[in-house]
């Protein structure tokens, strides 16, 4: 395959920046700062880290608007250099479709729709009535239940399950063991605890360009459908229960778990390992910090850490205080010592309210 190769001054199109230097400079991959040769762009994400392109060797540098100086590589000024990176290394990176069709070791179910140019690999099993969109990729050993309907420019990697009757969007990747529509976590206790199984009869909706990541779980519904929302991007091993809904452009790290019935609004971020219980609202916006655990709905733009969860300044205060509290305690005992022998009453330890009659 021949490399992709652009000029600086292309480059400085694409992501609409401001080049500094020669723009005929000829580049065709991407590398990191220390390390990018001559034909290769890299990027600078602060002002304060430009010190660190007099060693550099790249051939062109993604930097913040208003660098100064004279540097040894071409320069070129955008906005944010973070996101201007990612379209300049996803260009160089990213391969045209081919099309392999459908595997001799794979099994196609009866009544299936399968678009154009699709891959579906050895050991894959289609159930039936299932609507495959244009340019599919379904990679080894995936298993897609009956009546599934895959958008345009997905791709199932191996080992995915998609139980029946879930809805996968177009230009959606779902990574190596994703299970999308296994039955909710739903049970009735009766009155001598046995755990009667509630039926989950919903499905899964999927939207338009969703990435999951490996071995996340999204639990079909008991009713209606758990929805993840356009542009959202899972993380690895994410628990999202049924009837959930994650709305659009949310990002969710590796480990976070929600809870059934639970609604995320709009461009909410959970970090690592943080929680969210059953039946609340998170408002658009809201950020959650690292294993926290949220209990009530978050209003709108709201940010919270710890357990339970509260505002994050207040949790920053709380945590600094935290590794305080052996001194904290010794010095409470040597006061509470102190006070007791001014007053005569007896050292137990413990300070206690006298009130005078």
């Amino acid at each position: 395959m021949d490399r992709k190769i652009l000029t600086a001054q292309e480059i400085a199109e694409m992501v609409d920046g401001r080049l500094v230097g020669d723009g005929t400079r000829e580049l065709s991959g991407f590398g990191p700062l220390d390390s990018a040769d001559s034909r290769q762009v890299s990027f600078l994400v602060k002002k304060n880290q430009r010190h660190l392109l007099q060693n550099c060797q790249a051939g062109a540098v993604l930097v913040p608007e208003g660098v100064e100086g004279e540097h040894p590589c071409t320069l070129i000024e955008v906005k944010d250099p973070y996101v201007a990176g990612a379209i300049v290394h996803g260009f160089f990176v990213r391969k045209p479709f081919v099309a392999k069709g459908v595997d001799r070791r794979a099994v196609v179910g009866e009544d299936c729709i399968l678009g154009k140019e699709i891959s579906i690999g050895p050991l894959a099993v289609i159930g039936d009535r299932v609507r495959i969109g244009e340019r599919v990729t379904i990679e080894p050993g995936v298993v897609v239940g009956d009546d599934v309907c895959i958008g345009d420019d997905t791709r199932l990697c191996a080992n995915v399950t998609v139980y029946n009757g879930c809805l996968i969007g177009s230009r959606v990747c779902l990574h190596a063991g994703v299970v999308v529509g296994a039955d909710g976590y739903g049970y009735a206790t009766s009155a001598q605890g046995e755990h009667l199984k509630r039926p989950q009869v919903g499905i899964v909706r999927i939207a338009d360009d969703v990435e999951i990541g490996a071995n996340t779980c999204v639990d079909r519904a008991a009713y209606g459908e758990t929805l993840i929302g356009a542009g959202t991007k899972i993380d690895n091993l994410v628990q999202v229960g049924h009837n959930a809904k994650v709305g659009e452009s949310c990002l969710l790290v590796a480990q976070v778990g929600i809870a059934g019935s639970t609604t995320l609004g709009r461009n909410v971020v959970m970090a690592g390992h943080s929680a969210v219980a059953g039946h609340l609202h998170i408002g658009d916006r809201a950020m959650v910090a690292a294993k926290a655990g949220v209990h009530t709905n978050l209003e709108e733009g709201a940010a919270v850490g710890g357990i339970p969860a509260i505002p994050v300044r207040q949790w920053a205060r709380c945590s600094a205080v935290f590794a305080k509290l052996p001194e904290i305690y010794k010095q409470l005992k040597r006061l509470d010592a102190a006070v007791n022998s001014l007053i005569g009453q007896p050292k137990n330890g413990s300070i206690e309210r006298k009130d005078n009659d």
